[in-house]
């Protein structure tokens, strides 16, 4: 079975087949999870595909997001009701059939403040819910249930007492996004696509009106490419403007909005509670979800227009965050709780709103010129759905028969076989010589593909070890992220691979080198190359402790690009 390995060979080919082979039937520019997406809809039509990504895979939105796969709640408030269904048939899909190994329920509690009507609203808004999701063949979660103010305290300890009457618990779903995301672009490549990461778009090519393919720049080696192709589907996310530029010189037929959110990641014993919680603030509402040994707290919602690359967290988002959670908690939360942050863009299509939390989350798909595609808005649950209607566009652009989208059956790399596997954990405990912990942590990150991280360590036993400075993670790992997974910097590593960049107390700065040597021999790193990285990665590390002090966007900005520049220098 192909298993769809992105090696540095690998990606080496896959350049050099764009560039020197056959026109291709589809290019998909933007490697987030609605690009992916496209590339394995179109992959599994059996049509050629390559996919290019100028960063690595997910490190924009795709990755900073709230690890949530949703119906979204506050959508029926908008009685945007196709939505919610939509969402709620993939939540079902990906937990049932698509992707058992990374996505999975979370109960969820929402307090009740009043004791009957708001009961009553509440709960007639989560049984829709339900409804809606059993209706559309998505449930896969637990019904929704009414609990007592004991029963609530009981599932939650740390609620202050005197901020609710009872609430009702129910469920959604949770994944690791950005792990999500390249395993969706590995089952495209192990369908054929042909995919490289670190590869820029700079300009597309044109035959009259007719787009025809990309010129592009391999950022590592600094090569100049053409890549010839028959339709490119643009899916850049909040790039989109800045992407459809290149073609026509403004930002074209679609306007999207850049709405940060960011979020804040505390260790597990700084609240006690079994379930996630949802809270209503003044604007929107406030998730507290659990994330293994950690909890997830967020989110903002505010305009963003500065640096799309990396943006940055200010002390204000960090300190309206704990003063909205604190609202709720016994033990109020304070700076030093928090031992991680992180901020992402939801790309937002504009529409006459007074803040980006009214924006819909809905996508549109156009075709602006002959040969293009721009599939732009949505949310991160209707992936398929957006790449299914970007790839349907292109084939319409083709003129020529291709079977309908499939997606909807093809379970992702590391899902067949997940459910025996993990009945099975005992066994491959005894078996790798490893804990029975460690192999549920395994699966759940990898799935029946732990096979190959397991194969690793039994080559060098070493590898066996957990990680210096992560002993969350195995030292295995590190070096498959690089040699199977598509990983080119250190950075790829530990913020996406892996989540050592906010599960750790120091935000991964102690692992950074010891990740770092283990890569090297993978990547042809020297060690001046090896320590340059690491170096490279604490220096950010600083930049962004050094913009979570300042008080607005524009300093904290500010801030993250000076101390970036002052320690690489």
């Amino acid at each position: 079975m192909k298993t769809g390995v992105i090696s540095p060979q690998a990606r080496a080919k896959a350049l050099e087949a764009m560039s020197s082979g056959p026109e291709l039937d589809v290019l998909v520019v933007g490697a987030g999870v609605v690009g992916a997406g496209s590339a394995l809809d179109a992959a599994t039509r059996g049509l050629s595909v390559g996919l290019l990504e100028a960063r690595d895979f997910a490190s924009g939105t795709s990755s900073r997001s709230s690890k949530l796969i949703h119906g979204g709640l506050r959508y029926l408030e908008m009685l945007d009701f196709s939505l919610v269904r939509e969402a709620l048939r993939e939540r079902g899909l990906l937990i049932q059939r698509l992707a058992p190994h990374l996505v999975r329920p979370v109960p969820f509690l929402y307090p009740l403040q009043k004791r009957a009507w708001e009961r009553l609203y509440v709960g007639a808004g989560v049984a829709l819910y339900d409804i809606l999701a059993l209706s559309g063949g998505g449930a896969g979660v637990p019904v929704h249930r009414h609990l007592s103010r004991v029963e609530a305290l009981k599932a939650f300890p740390s609620l202050r007492p005197e901020t609710l009457v009872g609430a009702i618990r129910y469920y959604d779903a949770q994944v690791d996004d950005a792990r999500h995301t390249m395993f969706l672009v590995r089952t495209a490549v192990a369908n054929g696509a042909h995919v490289a990461s670190r590869t820029e778009v700079t300009g597309f090519l044109r035959e009259g009106r007719r787009v025809v393919g990309v010129r592009a720049r391999d950022l590592e080696t600094g090569a100049e490419l053409e890549i010839r192709a028959r339709t490119v589907i643009n899916a850049t996310g909040v790039w989109t403007g800045d992407s459809q530029a290149l073609l026509t010189g403004e930002h074209g037929e679609f306007t999207v909005t850049a709405s940060k959110g960011i979020h804040l990641v505390v260790p597990r014993d700084r609240i006690a509670g079994r379930t996630g919680m949802i809270l209503r603030t003044a604007t929107s509402v406030l998730f507290v979800i659990p994330w293994d040994q950690h909890w997830i707290i967020g989110t903002t919602d505010t305009k963003w227009d500065l640096d799309k690359s990396d943006p940055a967290a200010s002390g204000k988002d960090v300190d309206y965050l704990l003063d909205e959670v604190n609202k709720a908690l016994a033990v109020p939360l304070t700076r030093d709780d928090v031992q991680g942050v992180y901020a992402g863009l939801r790309p937002l299509l504009s529409a006459e709103a007074s803040s980006t939390a009214k924006l819909s989350r809905e996508h549109a798909v156009g075709n602006p010129v002959p040969g293009m595609i721009v599939v732009a808005g949505g949310k991160y649950t209707t992936y398929r759905v957006m790449a299914k209607d970007a790839v349907d566009a292109a084939v319409r652009e083709l003129s020529a028969r291709v079977p309908a989208s499939c997606t909807d059956q093809v379970p992702l790399l590391g899902a067949d076989g997940y459910r025996a596997a993990w009945n099975r954990r005992a066994a491959l405990a005894r078996e790798s010589g490893l804990t029975v912990t460690t192999i549920e942590n395994l699966l759940r990150r990898y799935g029946t593909l732990v096979d190959e991280v397991l194969s690793l360590i039994e080559a060098d036993p070493s590898l066996g070890r957990p990680l210096d400075g992560a002993p969350g993670h195995l030292r295995a790992e590190i070096l498959y992220a690089a040699s199977h997974e598509g990983a080119r910097h250190l950075d790829d590593v530990l913020s996406r691979r892996t989540r050592i960049a906010f599960e750790t107390p120091d935000r991964g700065v102690a692992a950074a080198r010891a990740a770092a040597t283990l890569i090297a021999p993978v990547l042809g790193w020297s060690e001046a190359d090896t320590l340059r990285e690491a170096e490279a990665y604490e220096s950010h590390v600083i930049a962004e402790l050094a913009a979570q002090q300042q008080p607005d966007d524009a300093t904290a900005d500010a801030a993250l690009r000076r101390t970036t520049l002052a320690t690489a220098a």
